[in-house]
């Protein structure tokens, strides 16, 4: 006699078991962070007059730091193993130090455009280090997607820069922000796999703060004589696009692959567009665009997966 397994009784809605994230909140924080980062380049131009780089890049790190540190404290102390405490001083030193003063002082030698052209060099770097460190694969789509997406900034680039004057050194110091930059995602990628997203972040942000102390001087100067908007918007700097923004941009990586991540990034110059035109009153011209609608055309067909290969039944004879 077998007896049949008993299906009278419901599982229990209590389980052991954690939850999934939402499908939709990965997205979400990329979209905050897009948002974020891309007034930032706002801020960054409009406080070029009150603070000199390294200045800037001290106050905004330290005010991201302290809004970070409550939260991150209370989860703990993290525990990080000796290896993962050298991929978060690199990535202090690289992405929230010598990347900020970098990008400051290069957009105080090029225009915006350019350097919003030049920075997004980085998501081609990102896709090739992380299928060569992170095994991760560099699919036709993603390939497509990122030539697609780099066409549309660079008309964006292109339409918006000033005719004429290019200056060197600060093409140079916009490609040193996007190789570290680059680095350090792909460092980053497997330390937010073991290690909760605000841990990373205050630490790195922390570790960028102490970097860039020699500035302290500079940044005590031009507080006392920066009028108090400025002062504000290097407060915003640091609570939204540092803290916040970098937060929600490591969740999102603990979730998605650094190659298809680092192409979202593209969008950052047609928000950019959206928000000069609100905040500063500046018209960009028809071909930006063009150029901003072929970007989003190339974040859509980069995320794109393959379909996979049908799998043929074999009958045995």
């Amino acid at each position: 006699m077998t007896t049949r397994p008993s299906t009278s009784a419901p599982t229990s809605p209590t389980s052991d078991a954690v939850p999934a994230p939402a499908a939709w909140l990965p997205v979400a924080a990329v979209g905050v962070t897009l948002v974020l980062w891309a007034s930032a380049f706002v801020a960054i131009r409009h406080l070029g007059a009150d603070f000199s780089p390294g200045a800037l890049s001290l106050g905004r790190l330290v005010v991201g730091s302290v809004v970070l540190a409550p939260f991150a404290l209370a989860r703990g102390l993290p525990r990080a193993t000796p290896r993962q405490w050298v991929s978060l001083v690199v990535i202090g030193v690289l992405w929230f130090g010598v990347y900020n003063v970098a990008l400051n002082e290069g957009e105080q030698r090029v225009d915006a455009g350019t350097a919003a052209m030049l920075i997004q060099v980085s998501p081609v770097l990102i896709a090739l280090l992380a299928a060569l460190f992170l095994d991760e694969r560099f699919t036709p789509y993603l390939g497509l997607g990122l030539a697609l997406a780099f066409g549309g900034v660079a008309l964006i680039g292109l339409s918006t820069s000033e005719s004429g004057e290019r200056d060197l050194l600060g093409v140079l110091l916009c490609l040193l922000a996007a190789v570290v930059y680059a680095v350090s995602l792909v460092l980053q990628k497997p330390l937010v796999a073991r290690l909760p997203a605000v841990h990373v972040t205050w630490l790195a942000c922390t570790i960028g703060a102490v970097a860039c102390l020699p500035f302290a001087g500079r940044l005590v100067a031009e507080t006392a004589a920066a009028p108090a908007s400025s002062v504000a918007w290097v407060v915003y700097l640091g609570a939204f696009p540092t803290a916040i923004a970098f937060t929600t941009y490591a969740y999102a990586l603990s979730r998605m692959s650094a190659g298809n991540l680092g192409v979202t990034t593209y969008l950052v110059p047609p928000i950019t567009i959206v928000l000069g035109l609100l905040l500063l009153d500046e018209t960009p011209p028809t071909i930006a665009y063009a150029g901003g609608a072929l970007a989003l055309v190339g974040v859509a067909v980069a995320r794109r997966r393959p379909q996979p290969r049908a799998q043929r039944t074999v009958t045995a004879p």
